[in-house]
């Protein structure tokens, strides 16, 4: 993202004055401000890439590591428990009924 103004450039600026022109005082209070909004606005663009980055490479170190349950563990064996441990609990009644 490229940008035509910094705050270097606003704070530089010089406005021609004419015989109806506008209060010096006024603009410098308005640049200012808008100063103050560039340098508050670049500094959260740079928080929000830092942390783009530093969360971009936490999702790949997850990703290379293994799911958790994975060492010979499928969902099939899972459910094979749970089964096993709902006959165990509720006895043959649950599987009668069907």
């Amino acid at each position: 993202m490229d940008t035509k103004l910094d705050s270097k450039t606003i704070l530089e600026k010089e406005f021609k004055t004419g015989l109806r022109g506008y209060q010096q005082e006024e603009v410098d209070l308005f640049l200012d401000d808008v100063i103050h909004d560039y340098e508050a606005f670049k500094k959260t663009i740079t928080e929000l890439r830092t942390e783009n980055a530093r969360m971009k490479e936490e999702l790949a170190e997850a990703q290379k590591r293994p799911a958790a349950g994975s060492a010979g563990t499928t969902n099939f064996d899972i459910l094979k428990r749970i089964s096993n441990l709902e006959k165990q609990v509720f006895g043959s009644k649950l599987f009668d009924q069907e």
